[in-house]
């Protein structure tokens, strides 16, 4: 998203609900700096370190103050976790006149057409009454929530690598609804997606895998 940002200043971004500090450091290689906070304590503890960013503890909500006058404020795949009532005043204190919001996420990944139906029918009847209610919201593409801002058009972006089945399978792994299924039920439910997974992806070491983006961008007034 760094290549496309219309009429954005280029000397302060900040990350809110950072995580791991990955958004912040991609910014840090396109801002004079990079505000980056969490209400996580442990998160911040082990966000990647960068000379450009500063890592804060702090809520979306409340933000630090050295994240006034920000040109962008940005937000990956977290925005459906704030208080919006309290974080859209908070954003547009920070906002510098003009400057940008952008928040976006990621859903379900593709690979090949047999591979996605297999992952689909997991996501959707396997552990989809484990998924948490808030999910909606990726599956809206963010459309599904409130946006105050003056809302502009946005390209396409996608992620992508390039992965062994077993890294599906670790990924697969770590989907809240997959330990929560897990959990309430003492079973773990890729077992029994092993053999539909494997016939699906084939005699092939490795497939590219490639997630859509969604992003919702905006300009303070």
């Amino acid at each position: 998203m760094h290549g496309w940002l219309p009429g954005c200043r280029r000397a302060l971004a900040w990350d809110c609900g950072t995580g791991s500090g990955q958004a912040a450091v991609a910014l840090a290689a396109h801002f004079t700096q990079v505000i980056a906070s969490d209400p996580s304590r442990e998160q911040i503890a082990h966000a990647a370190a960068h000379a450009r960013v500063r890592y804060f503890v702090a809520s979306a909500e409340q933000p630090p103050a050295e994240a006034m006058g920000a040109d962008l404020v940005t937000v990956a795949q977290a925005l459906h976790w704030f208080d919006l009532e309290r974080f859209y005043p908070a954003l547009e204190r920070v906002l510098t006149p003009g400057g940008l919001f952008a928040a976006w996420g990621y859903g379900l990944m593709r690979i090949t057409p047999q591979v996605d139906a297999v992952v689909t029918r997991y996501y959707t009847d396997v552990v989809g009454p484990y998924w948490p209610p808030d999910r909606r919201y990726i599956e809206s593409g963010y459309r599904s929530l409130p946006f105050p801002l003056m809302e502009l058009a946005a390209p396409e972006f996608e992620m992508t690598a390039t992965w062994t089945l077993e890294d599906l399978y670790g990924y697969l792994d770590t989907w809240s609804a997959t330990r929560r299924y897990l959990k309430a039920r003492g079973e773990h439910p890729l077992l029994s997606l092993r053999p539909a997974l494997a016939e699906a992806w084939g005699d092939v070491p490795e497939r590219q895998v490639v997630w859509p983006l969604f992003l919702r961008l905006g300009r303070c007034a």
